[in-house]
């Protein structure tokens, strides 16, 4: 997988972590997807949440400030809604760690 796929994977699984994917996070995720410059085929394998294996691990692989700014994407992810849910607190925790940040 590459990165840019395993960045947008992570974020979308934030967003969807309390099981309801909002319209301002889905254009939340749809300006980081555009980021990345993500191919139709690689936005609609996020949007359907497959191939996310090994997506923690991959940008794991990303230099610090890339890691940083997926920490700060994240971290905007749980807020977007305006809500942080147990679930959704649990995942980012889990992602900083995973990111040693």
């Amino acid at each position: 997988m590459n990165t840019k796929l395993a960045y947008c994977h992570v974020v979308a699984s934030v967003l969807a972590a309390d099981g309801v994917i909002e319209e301002a996070e889905r254009q939340f995720l749809d300006r980081i997807m555009t980021d990345m410059n993500l191919s139709d085929e690689e936005r609609d394998q996020v949007m359907h949440f497959e191939g996310t294996d090994g997506a923690v691990e991959t940008v794991r692989e990303l230099p610090a400030l890339a890691r940083e700014q997926l920490r700060d994407d994240v971290l905007a992810a749980t807020l977007i809604d305006g809500k942080i849910s147990p679930h959704e607190s649990r995942l980012v925790s889990l992602i900083t760690e995973a990111l040693g940040l």
